[in-house]
C-alpha cells in the first residue's frame, strides 16, 4: 500500500510538471473563456487549482507523523 501511494505521488508530480510546460496556449488569444479570459490565463488558473489539490493530498498522505508529536523532546 505504501509503495503504491509513493508511486502515485511520483506519477502525479511528474504529470503536473509536464502539464506546467504550457506550449499549446502561447499563440492563442481567441476564443476568450467566459468572454473575457485568455485561454492561457484560464489554463494556469485551473492548473493552480490542480496543484493546490495535489499538494493537499501529498501532505495528507506523506507528511511524517513524528513531526506532529505534541511533546517537545528537544527541550
Amino acid at each position: 500500500m505504501v509503495r503504491s501511494t509513493k508511486m502515485a505521488a511520483f506519477f502525479l508530480v511528474t504529470l503536473l510538471y509536464v502539464l506546467h510546460q504550457d506550449l499549446w496556449f502561447w499563440q492563442e488569444t481567441r476564443p476568450l473563456v467566459f468572454g473575457f479570459l485568455p485561454p492561457g490565463l484560464f489554463y494556469h488558473a485551473v492548473y493552480t487549482m490542480l496543484i493546490s489539490l495535489a499538494v493537499w493530498w501529498l501532505v495528507r498522505a506523506h507528511w511524517p507523523a513524528h513531526l506532529e508529536s505534541k511533546t517537545d523532546e528537544h527541550k
